[in-house]
């Protein structure tokens, strides 16, 4: 009985492992601006989508530090921080050579530290209401359920269009 008993658990045990599925990796992500959404890609195609809410002056491209746009152009997902103050971030690798280039043509600093983020422990109550206005100084807020998620999907080295 006891030796039928220890099968069944294995067979069961084995069974309900193999039939997960690892979760597939973003190849790339798309934030669009206009449309307020983050899409996580393979194959050129989305497969997840996230509303998101962006710097206090959405409309155009970052060009200097304190302008609270949100950049526009291609990056890279280059480093992430589990001991956020927004709960966890991911690193957009904000300024590139040409922001740089056009920051200093204007003796201006490109600033930097553009984050795809949670919530602060504070406001995570929000959830998702947090959308309802543009609030950060240039970064991509999500709730922090979806920051989890967007945390085990997108690796680093992983590239990110972002489109007006």
């Amino acid at each position: 009985m006891r030796k039928a008993l220890f099968a069944a658990v294995i067979f069961f045990t084995t069974v309900s492992f193999a039939s997960e599925k690892p979760e597939l990796k973003a190849e790339s992500v798309l934030l669009l601006k206009k449309e307020r959404t983050l899409q996580l890609l393979r194959g050129g195609k989305p497969f997840k989508t996230y509303k998101v809410a962006l710097g206090s002056q959405p409309e155009g491209a970052k060009s200097q530090q304190g302008d609270n746009k949100t950049p526009e152009g291609k990056y890279v997902i280059d480093s992430r921080n589990a001991q956020s103050t927004y709960h966890l971030s991911l690193h957009v690798s904000y300024p590139n050579a040409q922001d740089i280039a056009n920051a200093n043509a204007h003796h201006v600093s490109a600033g930097g530290d553009i984050m795809i983020h949670g919530l602060p422990k504070a406001y995570a109550w929000l959830g998702a209401a947090h959308r309802t206005h543009d609030w950060t100084l240039g970064c991509i807020a999500v709730t922090n359920a979806e920051i989890e998620e967007i945390w085990r999907l997108v690796p680093n080295g992983t590239p990110i269009e972002i489109r007006p």
